[in-house]
């Protein structure tokens, strides 16, 4: 398949970009960190070289007070702007363009100094924010156009304006935060009117050939968001003002709506930004979820938006549009959506990167360079470890063999893909199984490797990824046939009643919670989806929200218990543990904590909790109190002399921990 309408040239006016591919903006930390943007430059770099049409950097803040965190960027001063300069030359020289964002915090900054348009707390942060003077918010509107004028010094090609996402512009438009009644609140017209001096300040600093972006929330999905017919009527103000581009914004960052999650159908949102599309003449960018050329084309090809953005693609994958352009979508690294190494890390004020590809941000860090001695190694276990590794040290030109007992590579990823909205881990899988062709890697399947394939065959190594099993646990009765453990489930070789307990509340409890109360995936259907969410296509209601309306597809009842008393769910992704949680609600899973387990016999599963004893009549038990590493054969391994090394679950069976399998395959193909 060929992407003409993606890799089709934008033509600005004044300058062209190449194709319609955004790589959207993500605070990486480097930011931050000590020669961080010399690191920052070979990350945006190799993006450029990828053949992206434009860059849009992390947020900046154009003050002291907009910073998100205390440390955080910005750009007010001219002794700034040698190290932006770092990064747009990188960028220029590999044939790229590169805007700035600048974003205000407003009262999403976590510090004390924040500042927004009314003394409102926000949900998500802890400090109250002061509420500007008059005097301070032209002050601020005179700091945006003056980043601005610095972001054109130190050679960016323009700049993004974050207007969405619940930041501080967001929050002067909607009457939610701006409770304002001098000329910056009340009416409609006099809250947009802090975005519209913005953009006109800065035009009259930048000058006609400058690029000016602005990220409009078209979708706010939070209690009195804005409305359509303000959304439209602010795009037309902003297109008059002389914005370039429209970029899309979805959701304020303490919507209850999940946005970005591997769970949201892909393109799940293009609706909104078609829907403005018939108001305005600027180009307009679509947003969240487009991670395949397939879904930017069609975006593109339908009408719904000029331009695609995508952020966390080009983490996983900095090649993404040359593949494209080469037709080969499927040599990919495709973004799963899982955020569980960029913005779990942001969030933790850690440097991002990504579950798929641990170089992302690690450029100068991790290299796979070609091998001055060449092994023949020997790889047990073909699951992300094994796979991740093999790929890795082909690359440096070592002689790889992977064996794998089971007919089909992928270890614990061919059971996460069948969780309802975790269907993009079969992108990973397919990406490695490419990655194996392409490198000639010996892949056979069906096939242990033992003491008797080292009596016949040579290795210079052994690399032991031979994953987890389930743990057991000896409880009277849990010897029963009806006590099965998640993998027999999701395998097909167990069938559960109505009524289920599952013991292990971590990512493996609440995974086989939802997968047993919604065997039809709602993320495979965007309109049930919506639905599920409370999401109003029509947009007849502010901020795009409606009532929820969901479906228990099995009409099971499944308790989710744990032995520990804290918060159900406390080990869960960041970003993401809330949306599992709510999830789980919807279909009302019953939670119990404290949970101490005495038996399983006909009347069902017998639980204290505290003082108080209670029978579960349920008809299955499934184990999901975690597991242990699969050492079978290791001792076995260790007895050639041959040097073994551990890597992934085998060597530590925590919870299942893919971005550390991976990465620990990345740096052992280094090292060896």
């Amino acid at each position: 398949m060929s992407f003409p309408h993606l890799l089709e040239p934008l033509d600005l006016g004044f300058t062209q970009l190449k194709n319609r591919v955004l790589m959207g903006s993500m605070h990486t930390g480097l930011e931050e960190e000590k020669g961080g943007f010399e690191k920052l430059a070979a990350f945006y770099k190799e993006r450029a070289l990828g053949g992206v049409g434009l860059i849009v950097t992390g947020g900046i803040s154009p003050n002291l007070r907009g910073r998100l965190t205390p440390h955080a960027c910005q750009l007010s001063f001219p002794w700034q702007v040698g190290k932006h300069r770092i990064v747009t030359q990188a960028v220029h020289e590999a044939g790229g363009k590169i805007c700035m964002q600048i974003l205000h915090a407003g009262r999403y900054g976590y510090h004390p100094f924040s500042q927004a348009p009314s003394k409102i707390k926000s949900p998500i942060t802890p400090f109250t924010p002061s509420a500007m003077s008059s005097r301070q918010v032209r002050g601020t509107i005179k700091d945006y156009a003056s980043s601005a004028a610095l972001a054109k010094r130190a050679g960016y090609d323009g700049v993004e304006v974050m207007g969405s996402e619940g930041y501080l512009i967001n929050q002067f438009i909607s009457s939610r935060t701006n409770t304002r009644t001098d000329e910056w609140g009340g009416s409609f017209e006099k809250r947009a009117q802090f975005p519209i001096e913005i953009v006109n300040a800065i035009r009259a600093k930048v000058g006609k050939d400058f690029i000016i972006i602005f990220r409009l929330s078209m979708l706010d999905l939070v209690d009195n968001g804005s409305t359509w017919d303000e959304v439209v009527q602010l795009a037309k103000w902003l297109e008059h003002a002389g914005v370039s581009i429209i970029n899309t914004g979805i959701g304020w960052h303490e919507a209850r709506v999940p946005t970005i999650a591997t769970s949201v159908p892909r393109g799940a949102f293009a609706w909104v930004t078609q829907k403005l599309k018939q108001s305005v003449a600027v180009p307009l960018i679509a947003t969240n979820r487009i991670n395949t050329p397939e879904i930017g084309e069609q975006i593109i090809a339908s009408g719904q938006a000029d331009m695609v953005s995508m952020a966390r693609p080009f983490l996983a994958d900095p090649e993404f549009v040359n593949k494209a352009a080469a037709n080969t979508p499927e040599l990919i690294n495709t973004c799963i959506g899982c955020n569980q190494a960029c913005l779990d890390h942001t969030f933790s004020l850690k440097r991002a990167t990504c579950l798929v590809n641990p170089r992302a941000c690690y450029e100068t860090e991790i290299n796979f360079l070609p091998t001055s001695k060449k092994k023949r190694i020997a790889v047990m276990g073909a699951g992300p470890a094994g796979m991740a590794f093999s790929v890795y040290a082909a690359m440096r030109g070592h002689e790889v063999v992977l064996f794998e007992a089971k007919s089909e590579v992928g270890g614990q990823f061919n059971l996460a893909r069948k969780i309802p909205g975790k269907e993009e881990f079969n992108e990973t899988i397919r990406y490695f199984l490419n990655q194996i062709k392409l490198h000639k890697i010996d892949l056979r399947l069906n096939t242990r490797l033992d003491a008797k394939v080292l009596e016949t065959e040579k290795f210079d190594e052994i690399v032991i990824a031979s994953g987890v099993v389930p743990r057991e646990l000896s409880l009277p009765g849990f010897d029963s046939p009806k006590v099965v453990d998640y993998q027999q489930v999701l395998t097909g070789q167990a069938l559960v009643g109505g009524k289920v307990a599952l013991i292990g509340a971590g990512g493996i409890g609440f995974d086989m919670a939802h997968y047993l109360c919604e065997s039809e995936s709602s993320t495979l259907n965007p309109d049930k989806w919506l639905k599920q969410w409370g999401i109003d296509k029509q947009y007849q209601h502010a901020g795009g929200l409606t009532q929820p309306e969901v479906e228990n597809t099995d009409h099971r009842q499944v308790y989710l218990l744990q032995r520990k008393t804290s918060k159900m769910g406390q080990g869960l992704g960041k970003t993401t543990g809330w949306i599992h949680r709510l999830v789980l609600k919807q279909h009302d899973v019953k939670m119990k904590m404290g949970v101490s387990y005495e038996k399983f016999d006909d009347a069902g599963l017998h639980i204290r909790v505290g003082e108080q004893v209670e029978v579960l009549a349920v008809d299955n038990v499934i184990l999901c109190a975690g597991q242990e590493s699969n050492r079978t054969l290791v001792d076995e391994m260790k007895a050639s002399g041959i040097p073994v090394h551990l890597i992934g679950g085998v060597d530590v069976a925590a919870e299942l921990d893919a971005k550390r399998a991976i990465r620990q395959g990345a740096e052992l193909a280094m090292r060896l």
